[in-house]
């Protein structure tokens, strides 16, 4: 299991992305959260298995259909397993 930390760049508020970002999430058993950044950008704290964790970020890279994702900046984390679910913050 690993954690990532990733900054999501673009049109990624107002367009659905939080809701995108969770919907992926579910589909690859990913646990952590999503939320917006003052700065316009979007937070998104992730843990699970390598394999999963590099689909979501394919699937992140293309984004919400209104949306638009520029660039993502990935950090790697020290995996903590503390969540049970993906969830929307604020």
């Amino acid at each position: 299991m690993i954690a990532i930390s990733i900054i999501v760049d673009g049109i990624v508020q107002g367009v659905g992305f939080r809701w995108f970002a969770a919907k992926l999430a579910d589909k690859y058993g990913i646990k952590g959260w999503v939320k917006n950044r003052l700065r316009g950008d979007v937070e998104i704290y992730a843990e699970g298995e390598q394999t999963d964790i590099d689909r979501f970020i394919g699937d992140l890279r293309k984004g919400p259909r209104y949306g638009r994702v520029d660039a993502l900046e990935i950090e790697l984390k020290e995996y903590q397993g503390n969540f049970q679910d993906f969830s929307i913050k604020g």
